[in-house]
């Protein structure tokens, strides 16, 4: 058991589901990056924190860095909470066509900050995957 599943493990049963549902749904958008526990929260990694989540009391918080959040302030003004923090109360469901567009963007954005070190194919294969919206 790694770092993370301990992290989730941690949770009441119906927390820990949707803990698991976000961490499968980012592995499965970007199997190429890396996790491990970072500020207390798992983070993925691909040249640089792509991106934290968490559980909180009340929330789930999804944290992709303040320019995470501003390129798409309008559709997640709903769940702003703070600079680079997004905020999912339990009792709604998780806005996954969000949560993808906001993936797909700070994997954009630390492939080209990485310069000659990103795959090629894999900053091509962002460019081209199209967002459900």
């Amino acid at each position: 058991m790694d770092v993370i599943d301990k992290y989730i493990e941690s949770f009441d049963p119906k927390i820990k589901k949707t803990l698991k549902e976000i961490r499968n749904f980012i592995k499965k958008e970007v199997p190429e990056a890396t996790e491990k526990i970072s500020y207390g929260m798992p983070t993925f990694y691909l040249n640089g924190n792509l991106l934290h989540f968490a559980a909180f009391k009340d929330h789930y918080g999804f944290f992709p860095s303040p320019s995470g959040v501003e390129d798409f302030e309008k559709e997640l003004a709903p769940y702003r909470s703070g600079k680079g923090t997004l905020r999912f109360s339990f009792d709604q469901p998780i806005p996954w066509n969000i949560i993808q567009k906001v993936i797909h963007f700070r994997v954009k954005e630390n492939m080209n900050k990485a310069g000659k070190n990103v795959c090629l194919n894999q900053l091509r294969r962002f460019a081209q995957k199209p967002s459900s919206s």
